[in-house]
């Protein structure tokens, strides 16, 4: 990697978060170096098809960033491109279909690594199948690094840090709920979402993989207490709320929990964690999350059956389809996390974004995670291997992430 021709390749460049992510290097870094002066970045867009590279470039007027080819099935093309880099991110998913072979391609060669996925499945067979081979190489893995999962995963290491800094101990419950989240869905995250419905009715073990909240975790510790999950209405008294099951609680819990893990259960083995969405209080709070509940588990029903999937599928946001720049611009997040200790004591935190959560202030989130991979910010100190944003960056992604991409880390009591 020493002699990559660049530092980083963005893969996927021309898909709807793949636009944003390279406008936001391009607004940060430039072409040829770091407008900041904190170090030359020297950085390329990826895709299969030249023509629709050089019309974002017509888009962005910037004709003079480097390009490279590859389809997402051809090994050859994606070692060659691997080869030139030191990282690639990539926004090119559904994952489970596409993202398999360049992430084999980045464990062999030991390039660095990250994306977006939020599709767990996915995510347990890439450690299972290249993680020996990524420790061997040096390459550094980083999954979920967008709204799936950075909030909650940085948001759970900075309260546990504020509680040992505080209380001297950690919490040994931590919940994280949605105040408020303004944005829509793209296709993307739609095909990725029926794509792992799917996988999870057509093979019965995939079902069973995706109830467990220990399923990413290192091997060891594909197991523990039974975890906390809002399925039916619930109250939280601390916040005054009633709640509703939060969808991205899926992977986030479980990139939550591989953290514990990797980081040797620092927390307990008795950590608790679960999230949800508040929909307010009395009596409307109640009917509201009663209707909802019963609606999403409906739905996720429904969507079992292969001829509801593809109705929905017509019917949903199609890949390369997203919010427009008003909608990301006027898109935002708020999120609580609660946090309590074994001895009693209590903690509340919050993290918020600035933009759309899942286009907006993704593009932001991964584009800092590909810049601090490039730079070996924090990650020169552990080995190669499949890692979480928190175990292989800590308050250093934090402090990144507060100054260049929209987000906030605060305490609150």
């Amino acid at each position: 990697m020493s002699q990559s021709h660049y530092d980083l390749i963005i893969y996927g460049a021309t898909s709807f978060v793949g636009k944003l992510l390279v406008a936001h290097l391009l607004h940060r870094h430039g072409v040829e170096g770091d407008k900041s002066g904190a170090g030359r970045i020297r950085w390329a867009i990826a895709g299969r098809n030249q023509s629709k590279l050089n019309q974002l470039k017509l888009a962005l007027r910037e004709m003079t960033i480097p390009t490279v080819i590859a389809d997402a099935s051809d090994r050859d093309a994606l070692d060659a491109m691997v080869s030139q880099t030191k990282v690639v991110v990539s926004t090119v998913g559904p994952y489970a279909i596409f993202g398999s072979e360049l992430v084999a391609a980045c464990a062999a060669s030991g390039t660095h690594y990250c994306d977006l996925t939020g599709e767990a499945q996915w995510i347990r067979r890439m450690v299972d199948t290249h993680e020996s081979k990524a420790t061997e190489t040096g390459a550094k893995i980083v999954h979920s690094c967008g709204f799936d999962s950075i909030p909650s995963d940085l948001g759970v290491w900075f309260i546990q840090q504020q509680a040992l800094e505080s209380f001297g101990e950690t919490c040994s419950r931590v919940r994280l709920l949605v105040k408020n989240m303004r944005g829509s869905a793209s296709g993307g995250t739609v095909a990725s979402a029926l794509n792992a419905i799917a996988e999870q009715s057509k093979d019965p073990s995939v079902a069973l993989e995706m109830a467990n909240p220990y399923s990413i975790a290192p091997l060891d510790y594909r197991h523990g207490i039974k975890q906390p999950q809002v399925i039916t209405p619930e109250f939280h008294k601390a916040s005054g709320n009633w709640l509703i099951p939060f969808v991205m609680s899926v992977i986030n819990t479980r990139i939550v929990h591989r953290s514990h893990a990797l980081l040797g259960q620092p927390w307990g083995k008795d950590f608790r964690y679960d999230e949800a969405v508040m929909v307010g209080s009395g009596t409307l709070g109640w009917l509201k999350s009663a209707v909802a509940c019963g609606a999403m588990a409906s739905g996720m029903k429904a969507m079992e059956f292969s001829m509801l999937r593809e109705f929905a599928a017509k019917q949903l946001p199609q890949p390369g389809e997203g919010p427009s720049p008003k909608e990301q611009e006027q898109g935002c997040f708020n999120i609580l996390l609660f946090g309590e200790t074994a001895s009693g004591k209590t903690i509340e935190t919050q993290v918020t974004g600035d933009r759309d959560p899942g286009y907006g202030s993704t593009s932001k989130m991964l584009g800092e995670v590909a810049v601090a991979l490039a730079q070996d910010m924090g990650s020169s100190k552990l080995k190669g291997g499949f890692w979480t944003p928190s175990t292989l960056f800590g308050d250093e992604l934090i402090d990144r992430l507060v100054k260049h991409a929209g987000l906030t880390f605060v305490r609150l009591n």
